[in-house]
C-alpha cells in the first residue's frame, strides 16, 4: 500500500518508518553531520553540506510536503525563520496585505524589520473581498492569512480569497499553525504557501523549536528552496527528529485538544465572569460555518474576556494546573495574557480596535481531562471574584 492511499492518521505515525534490512531500525536515525564524502568527481549521494540538505531534516520536509499535499517542504529553525525566510521572496517597494488580527511576532516582522527593507502591509479583514479589493495595490504581491487568527479567532474563507489572489496574480501566503494539516490544508483551496510554527501542534510537547514551510509548483519551490539555502536558518538533525516523533501522535492530540476546547468554551461561554469566548468551534461564532466547510476540525486554543479587567491578574496567580505561560499548542494547558505577551508590540490603539485588550486572555487547552481543566478555572476565577469584591485587587 502506497503512502498515497493511506489515511491521515496511518501516515503520520509513520513518519520516518525505514525499511533497513541490517538492524530492522522503525525509526530514521539522526544523522549528526554536516559534511558528505563525494564518491567521486563531479558525483554526490545527494548530500552535500548539512545547510543545503540533511538525512534526517529531508525525511521530516518529505513527510511535510506529503500531508499538506504540496510540492517541497523546508524545515526552519523556528516559526519566524520560516516567515522570514517566505517574506524573503519580497523586495524593496512590494506590498503585502495581511490579516487584520495577527500574531504578534509577524507583525513585529513586518513593521520593525521588512519595513526596514521597503516592503509595506495592509491589516484587512481578508474574510471581506472588498476590503481586499479596496488595500490592493499595483505594487501588491501577495496575500498573507491567519485562520483562524491568533487570538480573536477570525476565520477566513480560504478559497474564496485564493480564487480572489489568482485573478490579480497575486501570492496566497497561509500561516496553518492553530490547525495543523490533520485538520486543514489550505493548498488543498488554492494556496500557494503553507507556514507553520511547528514548535505548537506539530511538536506538540513544549519541548522543540521548528518552523516548517510547505510549497506548491515547481518554480515557486525552487526560489524557496534558494532562500532556505541561502538564509541558512534550517533545523537541525537532533530538532528534525524531535519534531517527526512529536508528528507521530499529532492525529491523537488535536482530537482531544479539539473536544476539551469545546468544553472549556462551553462552559465559560455560560459563566457570569466571563463576557465573550472566541472560538470556531462554538455554534455562534461568526467563522463557524466556513470553519466547518474548509476544515475538518478545530483547534485547541481560544480565547475569552472577563468582564473586569482587575481579575485578569488574580487569575493568573491563582491557576494551579494551568500553566500561565507563552506558548500554545503543546500537550499542557497554558493561559496567556496577549496584551502584555504576545501581542505587546502591536501598538495598543491597533490591538484594541481589533478586540486585544486588557480583558483577554488566551487559552490553549491540552489534553488533561477536561473535567480537571474545568475545576481549575472555576477555583480560579472564584478566587478573582474574591479578591476584586473584597477591595483587595493588586
Amino acid at each position: 500500500m502506497t503512502d498515497k492511499k493511506l489515511r491521515i492518521e496511518s501516515r503520520l505515525a509513520q513518519i520516518g518508518s525505514i525499511h533497513e534490512p541490517v538492524t530492522g531500525s522503525v525509526n530514521y536515525p539522526i544523522y549528526q553531520a554536516t559534511a558528505f564524502r563525494h564518491p567521486r568527481l563531479g558525483q554526490s549521494t545527494g548530500f552535500d553540506y548539512a545547510r543545503t540538505k540533511s538525512p534526517t531534516r529531508s525525511v521530516l520536509e518529505q513527510a511535510a510536503a506529503e500531508l499538506e499535499s504540496g510540492d517541497a517542504g523546508f524545515a526552519c529553525s523556528s516559526g519566524m525563520a520560516a516567515l522570514q525566510t517566505v517574506f524573503t521572496l519580497f523586495s524593496s517597494g512590494d506590498h503585502l496585505i495581511v490579516s487584520l488580527d495577527l500574531y504578534g511576532g509577524t507583525y513585529r516582522l513586518l513593521e520593525r524589520i521588512l519595513s526596514r527593507y521597503g516592503i509595506t502591509a495592509s491589516y484587512v479583514d481578508t474574510n471581506d473581498l472588498d476590503a481586499l479589493e479596496a488595500s490592493r495595490r499595483p505594487e501588491t504581491k501577495a496575500v498573507v492569512i491567519e485562520t483562524p487568527t491568533n487570538p480573536l479567532m477570525m476565520v477566513t474563507d480560504i478559497s474564496a480569497v485564493c480564487t480572489w489572489g489568482k485573478k490579480h496574480g497575486l501570492l496566497t501566503i497561509v500561516d496553518n499553525t492553530l490547525l495543523s494539516p490533520y485538520f486543514q490544508r489550505p493548498l488543498e483551496l488554492g494556496a500557494d504557501i503553507v507556514v507553520h510554527s511547528a514548535t505548537k501542534y506539530l511538536g506538540g510537547h513544549n519541548d522543540v523549536l521548528a518552523g516548517l514551510i510547505v510549497t506548491k509548483g515547481a518554480k515557486l519551490s525552487e526560489e524557496v528552496g534558494f532562500l532556505h539555502n541561502s538564509i541558512g536558518a534550517v533545523l537541525s538533525p537532533t530538532d528534525s527528529y524531535q519534531l517527526m516523533k512529536g508528528m507521530k501522535t499529532l492525529a491523537l492530540r488535536m482530537e482531544r485538544h479539539q473536544s476539551n476546547a469545546l468544553a472549556l468554551a462551553s462552559y465559560l461561554r455560560e459563566h457570569p465572569q466571563v463576557a465573550e469566548v472566541f472560538y470556531p468551534g462554538l455554534p455562534d461564532h461568526p467563522g463557524h460555518d466556513i470553519q466547518n466547510r474548509q476544515s475538518s476540525g478545530n483547534t485547541g486554543i481560544f480565547s475569552f474576556k472577563v468582564t473586569d479587567a482587575r481579575y485578569v491578574e488574580p487569575i493568573l496567580r491563582s491557576l494551579e494546573l494551568i500553566a500561565f505561560a507563552e506558548s500554545l499548542g503543546g500537550v499542557e494547558s497554558l493561559m496567556t495574557y496577549p496584551a502584555i505577551q504576545t501581542h505587546a508590540d502591536i501598538p495598543a490603539e491597533i490591538r484594541e480596535a481589533v478586540g486585544v485588550d486588557d480583558r483577554l486572555l488566551r487559552f490553549s487547552v491540552g489534553i488533561e481531562h477536561p473535567d480537571d481543566l474545568i475545576a481549575d478555572l472555576a477555583q480560579a476565577l472564584e478566587a478573582a471574584r474574591l479578591e476584586v469584591e473584597g477591595g483587595q485587587s493588586r
